[in-house]
């Protein structure tokens, strides 16, 4: 079937970002904020409940507003983040040895600008966590707190090579409205109205972190903010070209070579590309149908059998054992879990 919804798997709602807005008119007027809109393809008249922004709007806004307002948060925190800040924080966590020591430093250093937060890390039982803990009560900064918990998972991911296994996020804010927005960021079951913003990380098996060069650490920022909040695309330009193309076709029917004709390659000369980037074409649409499912019983809207035989299982019991297999949860037990109220 076609994917009509599809492109709310790789965007997010208007109102995900309207609090980042909010931010930004502490650095711009409004005259300044509207041209910044459109400088980075986003139309404010057309700016409502049902608005999509995409991957690349997001990302040229935090560029554009980065650079201009010479506060690399934006305006998301009480006190300016200064330019070259995260040059120097990806100076100090690419010497890291494990993950766990990329998290503490990674922790640390924030520890060191923030004025309203600290972090606090812990490890135990294959899983670590990083909290963002307020000094007094103040009002939480939605856009920020989710900014910073993905730009931990996209440093951590960066250093090890591969997309760390996110187990949980909670945020400490009442569940919003656009919450379905999140799992488009957090490859993981998201809860709302938490103690504190949480992200929980699993490490399993060797804890080994690539050795990055200075070159791609000024690659790495050059495409910030790109490569860490879009964690699974990073600079998967042909996956995510593909999932793209199977999102706006009949998807569970496409083949490799139905791909390669898109693309004008031949089957063999895609199959290369993607072995490049780490990934089959299989996967790409496992990840595709995975999220779907994610989406479905995230809006508790339809029964996990009336899910499997849209996303084309035989059986249910067949969509379970994927599932499993895709996030380490049943479907059964991750709508149970929260899940799919609050995310």
């Amino acid at each position: 079937m076609s994917v009509s919804f599809s492109s709310s798997l790789s965007t997010v709602s208007w109102r995900f970002i309207e609090d980042w807005l909010d931010a930004l008119r502490g650095c711009y007027t409004e005259e300044q904020l509207q041209g910044l809109l459109r400088r980075a393809g986003l139309n404010p008249e057309k700016s409502h409940s049902d608005s999509r922004v995409t991957l690349d709007q997001i990302v040229s806004l935090y560029q554009i507003a980065a650079v201009e307002s010479r506060d690399e948060m934006m305006g998301l925190w009480s006190r300016p983040i200064r330019p070259r800040a995260l040059q120097h924080l990806l100076t100090s966590i690419r010497v890291s040895d494990t993950l766990g020591s990329a998290l503490y430093r990674f922790s640390t250093f924030w520890n060191l600008l923030l004025d309203d937060y600290r972090f606090e890390t812990r490890a135990e039982r294959g899983k670590m966590s990083l909290s963002l803990l307020p000094y007094g009560s103040q009002p939480v900064q939605r856009f920020g707190h989710m900014l910073t918990l993905k730009l931990a998972h996209g440093l951590l991911s960066w250093l090890a090579g591969y997309e760390v296994r996110v187990d949980s996020v909670q945020f400490a804010f009442p569940r919003p409205d656009f919450a379905v927005d999140y799992a488009v960021i957090f490859p993981a079951r998201v809860t709302f109205a938490a103690a504190s913003s949480t992200i929980v990380f699993e490490v399993a098996g060797p804890d080994r972190l690539v050795s990055r060069s200075k070159s791609e650490v000024a690659e790495f920022l050059s495409r910030a903010p790109r490569d860490w909040i879009f964690t699974g695309y990073r600079t998967h330009a042909w996956s995510l070209l593909v999932r793209e193309f199977l999102s706006r076709s009949n998807w569970e029917d496409c083949r490799l070579v139905d791909a390669a004709a898109e693309f004008r390659k031949t089957p063999r000369t895609l199959m290369r590309l993607l072995d490049a980037e780490g990934v089959s074409f299989q996967a790409i649409k496992d990840r595709l149908r995975c999220d779907i499912a994610i989406h479905d019983l995230s809006n508790d809207q339809k029964s996990i059998e009336q899910i499997s035989q849209e996303l084309g299982f035989s059986s249910a019991a067949n969509f379970h054992r994927a599932f499993l297999r895709w996030t380490g949860s049943t479907p059964g037990a991750f709508r149970q879990s929260g899940a799919a109220n609050d995310v």
